[in-house]
């Protein structure tokens, strides 16, 4: 995503925009540079979910989510996927309740405070299921271990499952957006299979800048990249890659930010995760 916006925002402005990957502590030290950044639009942040969830999953992070960054706009976002190998018998969730109430299994996710994860506290909790939670480092091992058997469930970002879903390997019971996914149109939500409770889980793909940068900046920043959100071309790459656009407004994307963090602050709580 950095990628494609580097390389329009080059051609819509006529000046070099490059991309620094910053890993490391769930994207804390990337957020926190563009956090502390000259407030002059020129460092801008592409950000995932953990910008909503790091608040409450570490004891500390190097920014104030609300204070240190000025939201430009939420680009798109991807559902979750609850999946299961084709060789459960099972073909809906609630085949799956049947199965598992008064059982003791598991659910794997990429790791322990990943959305994933997150989503699958969120549904075990509503339907009241007995699921320990098994982390792995990443989507690919989590796969790998459905795949294997040796996980009966996983939550895991759409576009990470829809070519097992489509090869027939995995069985996909529902997605977590408010609405059936593009990539995944055949497979209901959380909601139109029947659990109870806000299930709505995205994995976000935020833009943001430094806080305290004009709003004329952002305003200007906002424009240019709702252009080229909206263009095909991006559109198809995302469409691909199991993305929707959104390309809300500044003001839309921190509303939802406000509603996010104490959201998952909640979830972290009642399943008992420990700050780092």
């Amino acid at each position: 995503m950095a990628r494609l916006l580097a390389q329009k925002l080059n051609e819509h402005f006529g000046r070099p925009f490059y991309v620094e990957n910053h890993p490391g502590a769930g994207g804390n030290i990337g957020i926190g540079m563009v956090a502390h950044s000259p407030p002059d639009g020129h460092t801008i942040l592409i950000v995932t979910s953990s910008l909503v969830v790091n608040p409450s999953l570490y004891a500390k992070v190097p920014y104030d989510v609300y204070k240190d960054l000025a939201p430009v706009t939420l680009a798109a976002v991807s559902s979750l996927a609850l999946v299961a190998p084709a060789a459960l018998p099972v073909t809906s969730i609630k085949e799956l309740v049947v199965q598992l109430k008064g059982n003791k299994d598991s659910i794997g996710s990429p790791g322990t405070g990943t959305t994933g994860h997150l989503a699958a506290e969120t549904f075990k909790r509503a339907l009241g299921l007995d699921l320990v939670h098994v982390p792995f480092n990443g989507a690919a091992p989590t796969l790998n271990a459905v795949l294997a058997g040796h996980v009966p469930l996983a939550m895991v970002a759409s576009p990470s499952v829809a070519p097992h879903i489509r090869q027939g390997k995995l069985r996909g019971l529902a997605v977590t957006s408010e609405k059936r996914s593009a990539n995944l149109p055949e497979i209901p939500t959380m909601a139109e299979a029947g659990v109870p409770g806000d299930q709505v889980s995205d994995v976000m793909l935020g833009v943001l800048v430094a806080g305290g940068t004009p709003r004329s900046t952002v305003d200007l920043l906002h424009r240019e990249i709702v252009k080229v959100m909206t263009q095909s071309d991006v559109r198809q790459r995302l469409d691909a890659s199991g993305f929707d656009t959104v390309a809300n407004s500044p003001d839309e994307f921190a509303a939802r930010i406000k509603t996010e963090v104490p959201k998952w602050a909640k979830v972290i709580r009642d399943a008992g995760i420990k700050p780092e």
